[in-house]
């Protein structure tokens, strides 16, 4: 069982920055991959970015990309989602998520494929 923590979010506006944390407790959370998914209202939830168990391998959604950096910090048992020159379509729940799944480099941007979840942290961007 893991648990995982989310923290960090608010209000920003547009073109500034926010650092969100994910923080796992439980079994050795060094070894998921975890991922950033987010949800705005009314929409689907969707990937954001993610980070395989090592952190040699990150991967971005299109919208994200050059933007947003995740990073892992296991000594700490934390992942990272630094967020920069955000826009107001950035304004979403962020839900951070571990995924123990082998092929977790074909899969890492299926929800259903992440085992444990956060209960998400909000971020709103305003113009």
């Amino acid at each position: 069982q893991v648990q995982l923590v989310e923290s960090g979010g608010g209000s920003v506006q547009a073109g500034g920055s926010l650092r969100l944390s994910c923080v796992a407790s439980g079994r050795t959370s060094s070894d998921y991959g975890v991922g950033w998914f987010r949800q705005a209202p009314g929409k689907e939830r969707e990937f954001v970015t993610a980070i395989s168990s090592g952190g040699s391998n990150t991967y971005y959604s299109d919208s994200v990309k050059g933007r947003f950096t995740i990073s892992r910090e296991d000594a700490k048992n934390t992942v990272y989602l630094q967020m920069s020159s955000v826009k107001p379509e950035d304004t979403a729940v962020y839900y951070c998520a571990a995924s123990n799944s082998l092929f977790f480099r074909i899969h890492y941007g299926l929800d259903n494929k992440y085992k444990y979840w956060g209960q998400g942290t909000q971020v709103t961007v305003s113009s």
